[in-house]
């Protein structure tokens, strides 16, 4: 399916007004046929053709010539276009560019990267520690919302822990306790 080039053809209608119906003109096939036509290896190939451009042009409601016309218009260079001629452009370094440190030159190997010395890791480790802690600060100013299943377990977390404290100062008293300072959670 090739590329079409709308064209405007007036038509008279039934009730006697006249109206633009649009016809279309292959213009790949067409590109192709024109191709062969102008650079074919033969007479006949070129003879050939030609005779299917007039066909394709003809299909559209137009001559040969004027097809040919109108495809050579169409792919005519605009104002601004890239293939239209353009004001010769600053040579030079841009301003807006930094001029390379080191030009590099063809054939030589890149230079191996220098290493990283111990100053450099220190500061590297500093600057991630602080960032770090930016963070965590901002993590503590922000409100968390509060989860109910945590809320719960935590809650049976504390009493269970308070049931063991408190049968530990009761055998702590009736002397069966152990005398150490370290809680045995249990």
């Amino acid at each position: 399916m090739g590329v079409g080039l709308r064209l405007g053809e007036i038509v008279e209608t039934s009730k006697g007004a006249s109206i633009k119906q649009p016809s279309i003109l292959d213009r790949v096939r067409f590109a192709k046929c024109r191709a062969l036509m102008e650079r074919g290896a033969t007479s006949g190939e070129r003879a050939a053709a030609r005779a299917a451009a007039t066909r394709l042009a003809a299909a559209a409601g137009l001559s040969l010539a004027e097809a040919l016309a109108l495809v050579d218009r169409a792919h005519a260079p605009r104002p601004g276009s890239a293939d239209a001629p353009r004001r010769p452009q600053p040579t030079g370094p841009s301003p807006w560019t930094r001029p390379d440190p080191a030009p590099k030159r063809a054939g030589e190997p890149k230079p191996p990267p220098e290493p990283i010395t111990a100053d450099e890791v220190r500061r590297q480790k500093e600057a991630d520690e602080a960032r770090r802690k930016r963070a965590a600060t901002r993590a503590a100013k922000r409100p968390r919302p509060v989860d109910p299943a945590w809320e719960h377990w935590s809650a049976e977390v504390r009493a269970a822990q308070a049931a063991r404290d408190r049968d530990w100062a009761e055998r702590r008293q009736s002397g069966t306790a152990p005398r150490s300072s370290t809680r045995i959670s249990e």
